[in-house]
């Protein structure tokens, strides 16, 4: 709620205020050390309220432009419409097939004018002769063409601003929905689901979620000239589930370990499928069979979703099965290793085929009602050694750890990302 507050306070105040988070930092943090200097510190070591220089042209390109992007009282500018092309915008203004023709070929940058779109801003200067002098095309809210006249022929540069990233908070306590404790904490859709992603190898967010459960996490916001234009990574995040804390800090290879170094990400997800949807008949070995109306053993775990819904693999392997009969519908199997096998029933249709290598997260089919069900499903079941485990409980091997040549840096790192996720947990106490 609170980080809900603070966007709406106007934009010149908020480095005020997260200075002043920052102080409030400083007098809860007592090191327990001297901090060296690493490289970690340029990537990570971020302080609340404080500005950092990044280049990330990629980030911004999911914002949408405005019309003011390139301001210049000498600049005509043009909103592309449907049907534009650059020919056509340039007659509109007078200049000629050469100008357009000159332009196109001033060098690879200048193929993007290729695909412009409708919605898209050209900004032209013009001389009094009538000769183009210069183009500018944003391309997103960090990266600009620009194509300039030098001795008679265009030459085309891309040029990039620098993208300032703050750390923000969010914090918040599980009391209808994972989901819905997010939105309250002020977290987009996209960081909602990169949060259950970080820990989906420890928790089951589909079935194992409970009242008064609670996350905790440091994330970046990111701004161009000032202007907030979307979120960064989380940097580090606090999950308690069932009394039990799970903490994972991100490390300067983009991964995340937890606080002793041990890599978060698991051979196995503990789910094939979005945390949104729900778990309609748990692993029973002694199950009522509905449809053949007689005790059958349920070996795996059945997910409830909409027809259509993505299923993914949940760790590497080869698909040694891709096929359809009568009972298991359209269905993959995919063999992990020597030891462990999984397998997906009932798909609306298959993504992979028989031999064919995939990795932990990638689409392997969409679910569906094929074979003998009753309604729209997955059936996910986990096999060790050839025997049926719950996929729910089994114990799933355990994760890498960082490089040895590298556990001084993250452990220095860890403890100070610590240290800001208990802070933020102690300046929200002091603020109710």
């Amino acid at each position: 709620m609170l980080n809900n507050t603070i966007k709406h306070i106007p934009k010149k105040h908020r480095f005020a205020i997260g200075a002043l988070m920052a102080i409030m930092l400083v007098l809860f943090l007592l090191p327990s050390e001297e901090v060296k200097a690493s490289r970690n510190i340029k990537v990570m070591q971020l302080e609340p309220g404080v500005k950092y220089e990044l280049s990330i042209p990629d980030i911004a390109s999911k914002v949408e432009l405005d019309d003011t992007f390139f301001e210049a009282d000498d600049y005509i500018s043009h909103k592309v419409k449907r049907g534009d092309t650059l020919a056509s915008i340039f007659k509109k203004h007078k200049l000629s097939a050469q100008t357009t023709y000159k332009v196109s070929k001033a060098g690879d940058d200048a193929k993007q004018l290729r695909r412009i779109k409708p919605g898209d801003m050209l900004y032209l200067h013009i001389d009094e002769a009538g000769q183009l002098t210069s183009l500018q095309y944003p391309l997103t809210n960090t990266e600009t063409l620009q194509i300039a006249l030098s001795d008679n022929q265009y030459i085309s540069s891309v040029t990039t601003k620098n993208v300032e990233k703050i750390v923000a908070f969010g914090q918040g306590t599980i009391k209808s929905s994972f989901w819905h404790a997010g939105i309250e904490a002020g977290l987009s859709d996209n960081q909602i689901m990169e949060l259950a992603g970080i820990f989906g190898w420890d928790i089951d967010f589909a079935q194992e979620i409970r009242n008064g459960d609670s996350f905790n996490l440091a994330y970046e916001e990111l701004f161009v000239d000032g202007e907030f234009i979307g979120f960064g990574d989380i940097v580090a995040a606090e999950f308690v589930n069932q009394g039990d804390t799970f903490t994972a800090i991100q490390y300067t290879d983009g991964n995340y370990y937890t606080p002793e170094g041990r890599s978060m990400r698991k051979s196995f997800l503990r789910a094939p499928i979005n945390f949104k949807y729900y778990v309609s008949s748990n692993f029973n070995p002694k199950r009522f069979h509905p449809v053949q109306k007689r005790i059958k053993p349920h070996r795996g775990v059945d997910y409830a979703a909409p027809i259509g819904t993505p299923v993914v693999a949940s760790g590497d392997g080869k698909v040694i099965e891709a096929g359809y009969n009568r009972f298991n519908g359209n269905y993959v199997f995919i063999q992990h290793g020597e030891k462990y096998t999984t397998k997906y029933l009932h798909f609306k249709r298959k993504a992979v085929k028989k031999g064919q290598w995939v990795k932990q997260g990638q689409t392997i089919g969409y679910l569906g009602r094929s074979g003998m069900v009753t309604g729209a499903h997955l059936h996910y079941e986990f096999l060790v050694n050839g025997v049926h485990r719950n996929p729910r409980t089994v114990e799933l091997p355990k994760a890498k750890p960082i490089k040895a040549s590298e556990k001084d840096e993250f452990l220095l790192l860890a403890r100070k990302q610590q240290d800001l996720l208990n802070n933020n947990k102690r300046i929200m106490l002091a603020m109710q």
